[in-house]
């Protein structure tokens, strides 16, 4: 019977070869010469009816050839047929592939030359030829892209960022099959998933989180790329169609493809890169929707780092550099550069995490941030006042961070947006604040005239006792530590700040921290026989973070804790007690959120969370 239907599906396709193809197209036909006819007959609307069904049967009967062969081939003895249809499919993969461009000599020495450099070590392209883009197997982590190797990191972070931000706050959509993040970029919201709710990361599906990863490297791409267009980089030993195929034949398709694979040279990369170019987001996510196979796999790190230089532009990427004649992947380790890390976060290869740009005089300019990001970046090198990452990155449009280290890059995010909140009592401070400054003459002493605390007084609706206006204004100035003082003192039906919880605007709330390398974890130890065994898996550790107001000397911290039951911004006094606060815990992680929050205080539970 199988043979029967193979032999049809042969001869649709012996029938579809038996009408010559057309002519090219031209803009004009050619004038016949005088006195002659043309030099074939013009085709009737019959005919060519029927030679483009004839056409379109042979493709349905060729693709159906081919799933019969797979199917055919699984369904005999086991292994070794199956080993037989991977085989043939890389053949067939390796004589189809004729949509992707080749890039020229030229490009693939500049792209090579830019991310290696000229003096590039073996271990260094190891690490970054061996790294695809996977999730965790382990359920608590089901959500985390795991890191293999050392190097690639960078990409996998700032990758993993934007995954948190569908899988936390557009979760709803990634049961769609069509993406559609424009939509998505300009709006805030929450999620209704018990996912959001709940961190139960272990009930994402695998299609969901293969959405969340389409939607985020193409939002990715496409910043690269202006929001005009995306290149996609694969590899021409690898079938530009897998989509036939088994999930479980997938992968051990591209191991085969992969096998004795290296790069090593620009003409190396010449000979085996790929690449296509979309403007239309719908074609583009599709593109990326069949390369998920090719990205999971070991060349996945560098080709959607490749992907993400060629959307810029490789010109581009030069000119967002302050030292272009650095390579993107630094030595000795291989680590992902924070150009690499801000071209992925923000579209542009800048150096530098500050906002805006540092003018330096005499025409020369270090460049930074210039816009708003969807994600942020935290760094440990800022607590050790190496650098100062601007509001830009600080301050993202969803609570989720790339958080770096002098090594390494990992993940800090929230589960509700409101942890980035000024509370009510900060919002005032600001308010006062804003109209104090303005009064002040001094150049930034912190005093102003009496004149200028009327005005102040009137602007901000602060309703002060008479005798209280008389002691702030008998030295004929005003400072403002005073000043504040006797706001924190007035009640808040006055103008003050004056706060009956006692908390004085301390925020609590709930962060998370993943780290993509698989470390030892001994909260998840495996019984057995002879003790405790650690779990090598990557980790992700929740984290109690309490901040005090800015104002709040850290003296009176000490004597006031909120409940472990309290949430969120804590100033309303609701679910708070007065009692001993835990002992503050510290890690290096600890240094990167006081950061953010200045003189917060975290705790955890189990091992310290780890950004190296």
């Amino acid at each position: 019977m199988a043979d029967q239907e193979e032999e049809d599906l042969r001869m649709a396709l012996r029938m579809s070869m038996q009408h010559s193809p057309p002519e090219p197209k031209r803009s004009k036909p050619r004038d016949a010469p005088a006195g002659t006819q043309s030099g074939s007959p013009q085709e009737s609307p019959e005919s060519k009816s029927r030679r483009l069904q004839r056409e379109l049967m042979a493709a349905a009967a060729e693709k159906r050839m081919l799933a019969s062969r797979t199917t055919t081939a699984l369904a005999g003895s086991g292994s070794g047929s199956a080993s037989k249809v991977v085989n043939k499919a890389v053949e067939l993969g390796a004589e189809g592939l004729g949509s992707g461009k080749e890039l020229s000599e030229e490009e693939a020495q500049q792209l090579f030359s830019m991310v290696f450099g000229s003096e590039v070590s073996k271990d260094i392209l190891a690490q970054w030829t061996n790294q695809g883009i996977r999730f965790s197997p382990d359920p608590d982590t089901s959500m985390g892209l795991v890191q293999h190797e050392g190097g690639p990191c960078g990409v996998l972070a700032a990758i993993q960022a934007f995954v948190l931000k569908y899988i936390l706050f557009f979760s709803d959509e990634l049961g769609k099959v069509a993406p559609g993040i424009a939509q998505n970029l300009g709006s805030r919201r929450l999620s209704n998933s018990p996912c959001f709710a709940s961190n139960n990361f272990a009930s994402l599906t695998e299609d969901e989180k293969a959405r969340a990863l389409v939607r985020s490297m193409g939002e990715i791409l496409f910043l690269c790329g202006d929001n005009k267009r995306i290149v996609v980089a694969t590899l021409s030993v690898i079938s530009h169609n897998v989509e036939g195929y088994e999930d479980s034949l997938k992968e051990e398709v591209m191991a085969k493809a992969l096998e004795g694979l290296s790069i090593e040279s620009a003409s190396d990369l010449q000979k085996i890169l790929r690449v296509d170019t979309y403007t239309l987001q719908a074609s583009a996510f599709q593109r990326l929707e069949e390369m998920i196979p090719v990205f999971r796999s070991r060349m996945g790190a560098m080709l959607f780092l490749i992907s993400a230089l060629l959307s810029r532009g490789l010109d581009s990427v030069q000119a967002d550099r302050d030292d272009p004649s650095l390579p993107l992947v630094t030595a000795p380790f291989g680590h992902a550069s924070q150009e690499i890390v801000n071209l992925l976060l923000c579209g542009q290869a800048v150096p530098n995490v500050f906002d805006g740009r540092m003018d330096l005089g005499g025409g020369m300019f270090l460049k930074g941030i210039s816009r708003n990001v969807e994600v942020g970046f935290l760094t440990l090198l800022e607590s050790l006042n190496f650098c100062k990452v601007g509001q830009y990155l600080k301050c993202p449009k969803w609570p989720i961070w790339v958080v770096g280290s002098e090594s390494h890059y990992t993940v800090l995010f929230a589960l509700d947006t409101t942890v980035q909140d000024e509370n009510e009592l900060e919002e005032r401070e600001s308010q006062i604040r804003k109209a104090f400054d303005a009064q002040d003459q001094s150049g930034g002493g912190g005093f102003i005239s009496v004149e200028g605390f009327h005005q102040v007084l009137r602007e901000t609706s602060v309703k002060l006792p008479p005798e209280k206006v008389d002691h702030l204004c008998n030295t004929g100035f005003i400072v403002w530590s005073e000043f504040w003082q006797v706001i924190m003192d007035l009640d808040k039906n006055l103008g003050g700040l004056k706060d009956s919880s006692g908390l004085m605007g301390k925020k609590v709330f709930d962060l998370y921290h993943f780290n993509g390398i698989a470390k030892s974890d001994l909260n998840g130890s495996q019984v057995t026989s002879g003790g405790e065994t650690p779990v090598q898996r990557p980790r992700l550790t929740k984290l109690r973070v309490s901040v005090p107001p800015r104002w709040t000397p850290e003296e009176f911290m000490a004597d006031v804790a909120v409940s472990s039951a309290s949430g969120g911004n804590g100033s309303s006094g609701k679910d708070t007690e007065v009692a001993k606060p835990e002992p503050s815990q510290h890690a290096p992680l600890v240094d990167c959120i006081r950061t953010r929050w200045p003189r917060s205080v975290c705790n955890w539970m189990g091992d310290p969370p780890s950004i190296v």
